[in-house]
């Protein structure tokens, strides 16, 4: 029997697992990471400290695994970007997080170009790609070395290559999404052209050897760390959906080999490049979930995160959030929109902000989930979810009740690392089935809607109502 190491660099911490090819856990190792929330709508991370967790969380899974490891696979943030030098492997910026909202300075100029940009990456123009910080931090920061993703440094640290994986490859606006390569007019329009842009490889490849956790041992099974969650999780055939509830909230459906554009002011990306075949998703993005919910431990609404469920009151009492933290994505695609508690009186206590809290995040969820049944014209059936969070089962009740939909909970907290550990196992087994690798799985729950159709619209209108709100109060701020 064969293991592998396989690692989710997130946003909060890099979480490593030693898998075995049944898809076992044999080990798990965390090291916590905490991005530096700054004025302005700046989220920056330190480089070496991610390099240092993705190093530390990989010794100590090996070392409690006691195993050897065939490969090593690494899933990434997606769209956090750096400036490095290329001969040295040395930092010369912060990592500027997905989060980070100070490149609308470069997205307002480029508006008229929105609908091209659009119909080529099956993005939208906004902060939160990749491209636009890659400009920014050109502008702002340095000209020096190259501006990649995250993952591209940290595989180059490991292993000397230059490359970043199909689906990674797919949040930049720079990827011309039919044909998966650079698009020389978008690298362009971005004021990006003569940079070096990382080779793009499918994410069953081996790239390089590595002998940074002890014996030297390939590097192999690159992937975005949502579309990871999304194989992970078998969603194989076109309607498929999962959400993970990490830092934020990620809703993808399955779109099999079509790269279908949103109607809907959703994204479509490279689910993943497997077997020479490149599947799609469609997605939707919620940018504060656990996030959120630190914030409400910070402010002292909440002892600690895993006490939330205690803290939050059987009813909202009329009071919803809108919690818009860092913006709000699809489909207002609000950057400069605010959180919002409304409906409040002088009998509401912080049991009802903690459960408007929840209720915001479920509602946003559901709001994305008939804006992809929409794009696919039939309704989601079921919600398969992931994440810390899903421990919550205040929240996890509250997205059935809003969805309307059964919520079936992944059981492992690490389905990123897992679908990473399959596309290792993918590269080393020539012959195996992205469904064999996959393999399948029973829910830990399932959560029933209870209740009835007419109370989940009354509630989802009146919160529409107020994330609207949020864009006209931005409106009437800055008129």
């Amino acid at each position: 029997m064969q293991h592998y190491l396989a690692i989710d660099q997130g946003t909060s911490g890099t979480k490593a697992i030693v898998v075995d090819d049944a898809g076992q856990i044999v080990s798990i190792a965390e090291v916590a990471v905490r991005p530096d929330y700054l004025a302005g709508g700046a989220v920056e991370q330190d480089p070496e400290a991610l390099f240092d967790s993705v190093v530390s969380a990989g010794r100590k899974a090996l070392a409690q695994a006691g195993v050897p490891v065939a490969a090593v696979a690494l899933a990434n943030q997606g769209e956090t970007v750096l400036a490095w030098d290329r001969d040295t492997g040395r930092p010369l910026t912060p990592a500027v997080v997905w989060q980070d909202r100070r490149a609308e300075s470069v997205c307002a100029p480029l508006s008229s170009s929105a609908d091209v940009i659009a119909r080529r990456t099956g993005l939208v123009l906004d902060p939160y790609f990749s491209a636009p910080k890659m400009a920014w931090i050109r502008a702002n920061m340095t000209t020096d070395g190259v501006v990649t993703t995250t993952d591209t440094w940290l595989v180059h640290r490991l292993c000397g290559a230059f490359v970043t994986d199909a689906a990674t490859a797919s949040r930049s606006l720079l990827l011309a999404l039919d044909s998966v390569a650079w698009d020389d007019e978008l690298v362009g329009l971005f004021g990006l052209t003569g940079e070096a842009m990382p080779e793009i490889v499918a994410c069953d490849q081996i790239v390089g050897r590595t002998d940074v956790f002890g014996p030297t041992i390939p590097v192999a099974g690159l992937i975005v760390d949502q579309q990871a969650a999304l194989l992970a999780e078998s969603c194989l055939a076109p309607g498929d959906a999962k959400c993970t509830y990490g830092t934020g909230a990620f809703l993808l459906a399955q779109l099999g080999g079509n790269p279908a554009r949103s109607a809907s002011g959703l994204t479509t990306s490279v689910a993943w490049r497997l077997r020479d075949e490149t599947a799609y998703c469609v997605d939707g993005q919620v940018y504060t979930a656990a996030s959120a919910v630190r914030w409400a431990v910070d402010l002292g609404l909440i002892p600690s995160a895993d006490q939330i469920d205690s803290v939050a009151a059987d009813s909202s009492d009329g009071v919803l959030c809108v919690p818009a933290l860092a913006g709000l994505a699809a489909p207002w695609w609000d950057s400069a929109a605010a959180a919002s508690f409304t409906g409040m009186t002088l009998s509401s206590g912080r049991g009802q902000l903690v459960r408007a809290l929840l209720e915001g995040i479920a509602a946003q969820v559901a709001a994305l989930a008939d804006l992809v049944a929409t794009d696919l014209g039939q309704p989601l059936t079921r919600l398969r979810v992931d994440g810390g969070l899903t421990q919550s089962k205040v929240l996890m009740q509250a997205q059935a009740d809003l969805a309307r939909i059964p919520v079936d909970v992944y059981p492992s907290l690490h389905a990123t690392a897992l679908g990473a550990a399959a596309c290792a196992r993918l590269a080393l087994e020539p012959g195996l089935e992205v469904a064999q690798a996959v393999g399948t799985w029973t829910p830990e729950h399932t959560y029933e809607p209870q209740w009835s159709a007419d109370r989940a619209a009354e509630f989802m209108t009146r919160w529409m109502r107020a994330a609207e709100a949020v864009a006209a109060q931005k409106e009437t701020t800055t008129a």
